[in-house]
């Protein structure tokens, strides 16, 4: 089969690999339909790392995919040969004191597609998962939907860790893939008004488009004067979605007393700072958001329900062969790109 290799800082080639094998009595083949192009993804192609996590080269990322169940394990029960399967990227172990508390995403020993040091990407022909990573979709599904769940499956769990979203006014800071991901869950479970932020102006047009109230480029305007114009007692709950100290600052700003700042993005340096006194005597609450923790089903029922509409979502299509012109695409935020698609 053909794999798409990192060999080196925003360097990629494809190769020659074997197909990979069931080992594990429980373990699911997968011929893959399609793969979204992520956030992390970026970091490793331009970065060679994220924290810890450094990239040993040749290694293939990847981890936002749909395919077709080609062969199973003895044990398996959960899907068969021919269905067409979301696929759940993490692999907990099942047994370490994180995962019998119900916190599987925080597995003491969790293995993740595409994360160095841990799997192996699904930017190849094929790949094998455990089948509790493999999620049956309708026939309705597309395969973009089933590829896109993952990152909505974030958005789901950040809104679900949140607050009540029933009437609530929310801002959320960065409108990229996985800042549109809040949005169509926060909107589905009846935000009122949701204020968008972004330094792209595409972006900002898109936010209009799929139901912000307001929508402004911090590079251009006071974005917390601006919002709090609308909302002059400041908003409920703020989703920090682009890793940026401003954006931490600015939700600050922007929360009225008893506020909550979810912090969704992955920020580049290694600390965040706050007005403490601010924090203080607003009291703000503050909520990390890993992963998704049991929101792949949710996620899957309002996408087949068409609670959510992620066809926005996707700008831009690319062949198996030119995954390096979509990484650079993304990479550089050029011609509007939202989320790029790879087609096998």
């Amino acid at each position: 089969m053909n794999t798409m290799m990192l060999t080196g800082i925003r360097q990629m080639e494809m190769q020659a690999t074997p197909d990979p094998l069931l080992i594990n009595p429980n373990d699911v083949k997968i011929k893959m339909k399609v793969i979204g192009v992520c956030g992390s993804d970026i970091h490793y192609y331009v970065n060679g790392k994220i924290g810890k996590q450094v990239v040993k080269y040749p290694f293939p990322v990847g981890h936002e995919g749909a395919g077709e169940v080609v062969e199973t394990g003895s044990d398996v029960t959960l899907v068969k040969p021919g269905d067409r399967i979301a696929i759940e990227p993490a692999m907990p172990c099942w047994e370490c004191d994180q995962c019998k508390a119900g916190r599987p995403h925080t597995c003491r020993n969790l293995k993740f597609l595409g994360c160095p040091g841990q799997a192996d990407g699904c930017l190849s022909g094929y790949i094998v998962m455990p089948e509790t990573s493999c999620f049956k979709i309708p026939d309705t599904m597309s395969w973009d939907e089933a590829a896109i769940s993952e990152p909505l499956a974030i958005g789901v769990y950040a809104v679900r860790q949140s607050i009540p979203m029933q009437d609530a006014k929310v801002g959320i800071l960065g409108f990229g893939p996985i800042g549109m991901s809040v949005m169509l869950p926060a909107l589905a479970k009846g935000a009122a008004n949701i204020y968008v932020t972004d330094k792209i102006e595409g972006r900002l047009v898109k936010a209009r488009e799929v139901g912000a109230i307001w929508a402004g480029n911090p590079d251009k305007e006071d974005i917390v004067s601006k919002i709090l114009e609308h909302e002059p007692a400041g908003l409920d709950v703020i989703f920090e979605c682009c890793g940026q100290q401003s954006a931490i600052d600015q939700a600050v700003d922007l929360l009225k007393p008893g506020g909550k700042i979810m912090i969704v993005g992955i920020p580049e340096t290694d600390r965040w700072s706050f007005s403490v006194d601010k924090l203080r005597h607003k009291e703000i609450t503050i909520g990390n958001v890993r992963r998704q923790n049991h929101s792949l089903e949710e996620t899957l029922d309002m996408l087949a329900n068409e609670k959510v509409n992620i066809k926005p979502m996707v700008t831009h299509r690319f062949a198996f062969a030119n995954t390096q012109e979509a990484f650079d695409l993304v990479a550089g935020y050029h011609d509007g790109v939202m989320k790029a698609m790879i087609d096998f």
